[in-house]
């Protein structure tokens, strides 16, 4: 089975087309933890005295995605609503006879769906952590690098007040920390999923176990998940708690991203991607592919999250179409932010400064980017009103400050009024 068939290439996806969130969520992989899920459950049955250690041993060795077609599951899917159904036939006639009635004993479909896609959200996130990993720490060499570099600072799309590079590369770094310290929490605390029919463990006492409630962490231990406080079937604070860390990536990175895409223009030309892409039709580009993609991703991912948010109001005991709604909105959520940290490590570690043009931007408006300094150094000579007044005019007029007679003696060097920026970038350099 080829990814074409399946539809799965990622033609047009070049976000996350080949990272290993990718990988990590195509539908082999989707089905391997699906079948891992089936056998972690035979053998935390076995461990408990619950089915012959023979069985887990089948069932485990039977395991294997490659030896199951994902189309012709697919398609048997649409039967039941889910693949379980499907997977759990092939998986018993896998085993054979003897070992087949040990096969998903006392499990319910979602018991497994739920556990298979918090497996795969886990092995998503290692990559994504370990990509966030390699982009704060290239900020923080820029934010190092950088810290008394002055450039314009905007607001509302205009010059405001010199800033410097390194402290808006500090602050690129503090979201991406906070991105990291988010997934962490949560990948650390997605549990597995037990409950039987409804709920409630009823058929592993029927089965014969002593306590059906040791099972759950039995279960978990087995796939390295954590135990539930309880079966989550319609309670979907884990799905919530992944929807919001990825969305929160996706717009820590785009945060970053949308920043390059604006200094990296013509006019500006503050920074440029280490390796920009090419265009079709003008060979004299070099466009921000990173950054562009990184913010496509950004922009999608609220919405994707929102989907998920709404599977939290899921009726009954298990809920019919809840959990059904998040599975693809999930890992085109995991494969969005897998492609967005791949690309935003390459982007920070390839970034490239231009300390001339951000002087040069600087001195646009004749020096008028320091014009709340000299309105606070004038107040008390020409009082508040006169100096605003003075001030308003000479920009209004177009003309350099230090045509003025009333500046003649005034420092209208921009670089000399970046606040603390040093200091706040030192502070968050602490960090760690």
């Amino acid at each position: 089975m080829t990814s074409a068939e399946t539809g799965d290439s990622g033609l047009l996806a070049p976000g996350w087309t080949g990272s290993a969130a990718a990988r990590a969520t195509g539908d082999t992989a989707f089905l391997q933890a699906l079948l891992d899920a089936e056998a972690a459950l035979t053998r935390a049955q076995a461990a408990l005295g619950l089915a012959p250690e023979e069985a887990a041993r089948a069932v485990t060795g039977a395991a294997d995605a490659d030896r199951f077609d994902a189309r012709a599951l697919a398609e048997e899917a649409r039967a039941g609503g889910n693949p379980v159904i499907p997977l759990v036939g092939a998986l018993t006639r896998a085993v054979g006879e003897e070992h087949g009635p040990y096969v998903h004993r006392g499990a319910t479909s979602q018991d497994i769906m739920d556990t298979a896609l918090m497996l795969v959200a886990v092995r998503a996130l290692d990559p994504v952590l370990a990509d966030l990993e390699r982009t704060q720490r290239a900020f923080a060499r820029l934010a190092a690098a950088h810290r008394d570099t002055a450039l314009p600072g905007r607001t509302l799309t205009q010059h405001a007040v010199p800033t410097t590079f390194g402290l808006k590369a500090a602050g690129w770094r503090v979201l991406v920390l906070d991105a990291r310290d988010r997934t962490t929490a949560v990948r650390d605390t997605l549990p597995a999923q037990l409950g039987g029919a409804a709920g409630t463990l009823a058929v592993f006492g029927a089965y014969g176990a002593a306590d059906p409630t040791a099972l759950p962490a039995a279960y978990a231990r087995e796939l390295g998940l954590r135990a539930p406080e309880l079966p989550w079937h319609t309670l979907r604070t884990p799905v919530a708690d992944l929807a919001g860390c990825l969305a929160f990536t996706a717009g820590a990175l785009g945060k970053a991203a949308v920043d390059v895409l604006t200094l990296s223009r013509t006019e500006i030309a503050e920074v440029a991607e280490g390796s920009g892409g090419g265009s079709s039709a003008m060979p004299h580009k070099s466009n921000p592919v990173r950054s562009t993609l990184i913010v496509a991703a950004a922009r999608r991912a609220p919405q994707l999250a929102a989907t998920l948010y709404g599977s939290l109001v899921a009726e009954d005991e298990r809920p019919a179409g809840a959990w059904h709604a998040e599975w693809e909105p999930l890992r085109d959520l995991l494969r969005l932010v897998g492609g967005a940290a791949r690309d935003a490590a390459e982007l920070a570690e390839g970034l490239r400064a231009r300390p001339d043009a951000m002087r040069a931007n600087l001195d646009l408006t004749g020096g008028a980017v320091v014009s709340e300094r000299l309105s606070a150094e004038l107040a008390p000579v020409l009082g508040r009103a006169r100096a605003k007044e003075l001030l308003t005019r000479l920009a209004a007029e177009g003309r350099p400050l230090a045509e003025a007679p009333e500046l003649a003696d005034a420092d209208l060097d921009p670089t000399h009024y970046t606040g603390s920026a040093g200091a706040l970038t030192d502070r968050a350099l602490e960090r760690r």
